[in-house]
This record gives C-alpha cells, sequence and structure tokens, in this order.
C-alpha cells in the first residue's frame, strides 16, 4: 500500500501554519503627546535663547561696534628688596571692519587694569585706511623701525593669509582677502605700527583721477 499520501499531509502542515494570517496589532493612541516635541521642532525656548545670546553689531547709541583684539601682553619683572614686581604691558587693536582701525598701548600692574587702558588708548587714535571691497586696491609696503610687511590684494575666495600681529590688524579693519609677507622684526609692536603705516598708503582709482585734474 503506499504512503505518498501521509508525505503529503506532513509537508502541508507546515505550509498551513506558515500562511496562516497574523493577528493586526493594535494600534497606538494617536493622542499621545510626543516627548520633546518643541525640540524636534525648533521651538520653545531654543529658538528665542539664541536670538538673545546673538552678539550685536551696534552699539546703544546706533554707531558700529568695535573689534577688539589683543595683540600681545609683556610682563617685566622688576627685582626690589623684598622679592620682584611685576607689570604688564597689553598691545590692543581696535576697529569697525569698515575702514576705521586703531592701535593703543596700556601699562599696570594687573592684567586686566593694562588691557583696559590699552583699548582706551586704541579708542582714541582711530584712523580711516581705505579698502576696495573685502581686499586692498593696489600692492604696498610699510615700515616701522625694524618691522617691514609687505601687502598685496587678493581675490575673493583667498582669505586673509596672514598671522601673528598683521592678521589682527587686518581683521579689525575689515580686510578679508589680502596676501601679507613679513620681512623684518617679529617684534609685535613694530609689526603692527608697520602695518599701519602700509595701510596708510592706499589710495584709490578714484583719488589718482581727482589729484591728476585738478
Amino acid at each position: 500500500m503506499s504512503t505518498e499520501p501521509d508525505k503529503v499531509s506532513e509537508t502541508a502542515a507546515p505550509v498551513a501554519q506558515a500562511t496562516a494570517p497574523v493577528s493586526a496589532q493594535p494600534d497606538r493612541p494617536t493622542d499621545r503627546p510626543q516627548r520633546g516635541g518643541q525640540r524636534r521642532d525648533g521651538g520653545g525656548n531654543r529658538g528665542r535663547r539664541d536670538d538673545r545670546n546673538k552678539p550685536s553689531t551696534t552699539n546703544p547709541d546706533g554707531s558700529p561696534a568695535m573689534l577688539e583684539k589683543i595683540v600681545f601682553i609683556n610682563r617685566c619683572a622688576k627685582v626690589v628688596k623684598g622679592g620682584r614686581r611685576f607689570s604688564f604691558a597689553a598691545l590692543a587693536v581696535v576697529g569697525d571692519q569698515k575702514g576705521n582701525i586703531g592701535v593703543g598701548i596700556g601699562k599696570a600692574n594687573e592684567v586686566p587694569e593694562a588691557i583696559k587702558k590699552g583699548t582706551a588708548n586704541a579708542h582714541k587714535r582711530l584712523i580711516h585706511v581705505k579698502l576696495k571691497g573685502d581686499t586692498i586696491p593696489h600692492d604696498v609696503f610699510g615700515e616701522y623701525d625694524g618691522g617691514k610687511v609687505l601687502l598685496k590684494p587678493a581675490s575673493t575666495g583667498t582669505g586673509l593669509i596672514a598671522g601673528g600681529a598683521v592678521r589682527a590688524v587686518l581683521e579689525a579693519a575689515g580686510v578679508k582677502n589680502v596676501l601679507t609677507k613679513s620681512m623684518g622684526s617679529s617684534n609685535h609692536i613694530a609689526v603692527v605700527h608697520a602695518t599701519i603705516a602700509a595701510l596708510q598708503q592706499l589710495r584709490l582709482a578714484a583719488d589718482i583721477t581727482a589729484l591728476r585734474k585738478s
């Protein structure tokens, strides 16, 4: 007697179980609030907190805010009978990034006071330099004591190729694309004043035209 029907019945049972419909899971309630909803959609207090902490570009009186940079802080020690007394000198650069820039030096027995004096002196010695957009109009070479600085204009996207004291001065003046080379002394005071001397030599094409017509 053949046993083929029994084999068919044995193999058909697992197939039937595998293809049996699975009972649907109950849907989760949609009215349940999700955790952290305000953070995911960017709402809540986060946006207002970021706006409050965003630095302003103007002063309370409406004038443009000044960018202040400390280039170098020098420490001097005086030997006395009871030990050594330290004093500090701060070299500061300020500018509105629109062509107005100033340099000042402040001396005091404490670092914060020296920085405060240096920044105040820089605000009193503001000068205006002529820029061409976010770069300089032409090549220029500045000297002061042992400091020698060469500045060359650059196309948009080049960036501020400068370092140390030269970079601080150009950032405060508002220059964003320029090539520089410091070829003299590495003294911070000499380099800063050499950069200022170079910027003061800048002339626009309109200035040269007006000078020739006069």
